[in-house]
């Protein structure tokens, strides 16, 4: 049963720094099977996909974020993480981890699994 855990939200003034954790179970990151990333959704919107791996790689990051977020793993621990520095008020949301069998090119709000989420706030 694919599980996934997203921690590290917290309040941060805008320029500040968190970096997300999700740690990941019923599957093995070095298998590549699933696509692996990260979607938002800020109070009273709908879900935007942040980011995005496969395979090892980074897919892509929305424009809004990029030079700002980085994407990464641990596969000894099958732990997703995302660095998110410069932080802007917009980036306020509940962040949520995802995993897709379906590769980066599905959207990964549509991903299969998800988890909980952790909410980031950003004061200006």
């Amino acid at each position: 049963d694919v599980q996934l855990q997203a921690s590290g939200g917290g309040l941060v003034q805008a320029g500040g720094s968190l970096r997300l954790s999700c740690a990941a179970s019923g599957f093995t990151f070095d298998d590549h099977d699933y696509a692996i990333g990260w979607f938002r959704q800020a109070p009273g919107r709908g879900r935007e996909g942040v980011s995005c791996m496969s395979s090892g790689v980074t897919r892509y990051y929305i424009d809004s974020v990029k030079g700002r977020f980085t994407i990464s793993t641990d596969s000894a621990k099958d732990t997703l993480y995302l660095q998110m520095d410069n932080l802007k008020p917009e980036d306020t949301a509940l962040y949520h981890c995802a995993a897709t069998v379906w590769g980066c090119d599905i959207d990964i709000t549509r991903a299969g699994y998800w988890g909980q989420g952790t909410l980031v706030t950003v004061s200006s």
